[in-house]
């Protein structure tokens, strides 16, 4: 399957409009927008946010994270009706999509609070997000959610604390592959996240684009300092660290970072694709000469086997990419 690289998403996360801004020249063709995203890891934004966020960019799908607090996945019912009320809001402003995902007690996915709220988002798209990687066995929550109807979507780091370690690979791996042979008519697209960025995600291709990968999450930000001149001593807002007296901010220059990394890799990805194309229609081609008994010398035909085949880098020999093409030769 090729994949043209304008089709694959990079999702960035983001908290503020100028984030949001960073993230779309950078690259990025969807935004997840959240609240507070460098204090726990992102919170519900505010209305008022979400519109400007939409005026900044109105072309970008937005998708927005409905989550009432920082801390675990196990709401109460008050909780959870905050999170009906904040789906219908979003609903109503014209949102793209929803972001939540909610767990009980045992690290199980909680199927009952989690298909009231996707019935809420419908016909929004619908993200279980991170809360998946809290889970006990990412098997299982892969079935409990594909059994939803509704959910587009799963972010995922794979387990793991980032999405590039070895383990988190592999269950990624199998996560893709599950997802694709989805047999009850729901695509579930499996969004790996955390840890991406432009020195690891050439990693993370290579090892998850040959199982179906359409899409990445990352942030891509960090924090900058505040422009605040006058800092009173020894006081601040208990977040701590560089965040105490910093602002969070989305980097253009690492979205795009990235997204030059992708583009390359699928345009090299769909070259070997489309060599792989060629050579077995000469293959084919060849084997039905064969069996209508034409001979190539009287027919002034080539009929090519897989030793006449060369995968001949395009640009010489130094330039050892994945653009080749095929050379034929007749002896």
């Amino acid at each position: 399957m090729t994949l043209p690289s304008n089709s694959f998403v990079i999702e960035v996360c983001v908290d503020s409009v100028e984030s949001a801004v960073a993230a779309v020249r950078g690259g990025a063709n969807r935004l997840e927008l959240c609240g507070n995203i460098g204090v726990g890891g992102g919170t519900t934004p505010s209305i008022g946010l979400f519109r400007q966020v939409k005026k900044s960019s109105p072309n970008v799908r937005i998708m927005v994270m409905i989550r009432p607090r920082t801390g675990d996945f196990l709401y109460t019912l008050w909780e959870v009706d905050s999170m009906v009320e904040d789906i219908r809001a979003y609903k109503a402003a014209g949102a793209d999509g929803v972001v939540f995902g909610v767990l009980d007690a045992y690290g199980k996915v909680d199927v009952r609070t989690t298909s009231r709220l996707v019935r809420e988002a419908l016909p929004m798209e619908v993200c279980f997000h991170r809360a998946f990687d809290m889970t006990v066995d990412a098997a299982d929550s892969f079935s409990k959610i594909s059994q939803i109807t509704g959910i587009t979507r799963i972010l995922t780091s794979g387990l793991g604390q980032k999405a590039v370690l070895p383990t988190s690979l592999e269950i990624l791996k199998d996560l893709l592959e599950s997802a694709s042979a989805a047999e009850n008519g729901q695509k579930l697209t499996i969004l790996p996240g955390s840890g991406i960025n432009a020195g690891t995600v050439q990693e993370v291709l290579s090892a998850l684009l040959p199982h179906g990968l359409t899409e990445i999450h990352l942030s891509a930000g960090a924090w900058v300092p505040s422009a605040m001149r006058f800092r009173r001593e020894r006081m601040g807002m208990g977040v701590g660290g560089a965040g105490e007296w910093g602002i969070w901010r989305t980097s253009e220059s690492a979205v795009r970072s990235v997204r030059e990394i992708v583009d390359e890799a699928l345009e090299k990805r769909n070259g070997v694709l489309q060599v792989a194309v060629i050579v077995e229609a000469a293959v084919d081609d060849s084997q039905t000469v064969a069996n209508e008994g034409e001979s190539a010398s009287d027919s002034h035909s080539v009929a090519l086997d897989e030793e006449q085949m060369q995968l001949v880098p395009i640009g010489g020999a130094d330039d050892i990419s994945t653009d080749l093409v095929v050379r034929a030769t007749a002896e």
